[in-house]
């Protein structure tokens, strides 16, 4: 079982930024990443990392903005946000899987922290 526990969230205006973080207990992952998810509505990834190469992907809605970075060693992985916009505004989730996974099929990752709140306001 893989410990994810997210930290960094919190209040800002639109255009500000924020660092979210998420440490984690094991290192035989083979892919972690962000999810959010707003009041109403469904989970949505917003990037991934792979541990193997160091890859990251990014959801369209945040590319430009926002950027996934991992410190192994440290054993955290860090969510860079700019430019927040209200619609950045939801729950965010760190998430883990230890096999390959199906672009940002939820289902795919096994482990989740509890997630962090961010509020973005206009």
């Amino acid at each position: 079982q893989v410990e994810l526990v997210e930290s960094g969230g919190g209040s800002v205006q639109a255009g500000g930024s924020l660092r979210l973080s998420c440490k984690y207990s094991d290192l035989h992952y083979y892919v972690m990443a962000w999810f959010r998810q707003a009041p109403g509505k469904g989970s949505k990834g917003v990037a991934r990392i792979y541990d193997l190469d160091g890859r990251n992907y990014l959801d369209d809605s945040v590319e430009g903005r926002f950027t996934i970075t991992q410190d192994k060693a440290e054993r955290m992985m860090y969510l860079q946000m700019n430019n927040l916009k209200p619609e950045d505004a939801a729950m965010y989730f760190c998430a883990a899987a230890r096999n390959a996974v199906r672009g940002w099929r939820a289902d795919d990752f096994e482990d989740w922290g509890q997630g962090t709140l961010v509020i973005v306001s206009s």
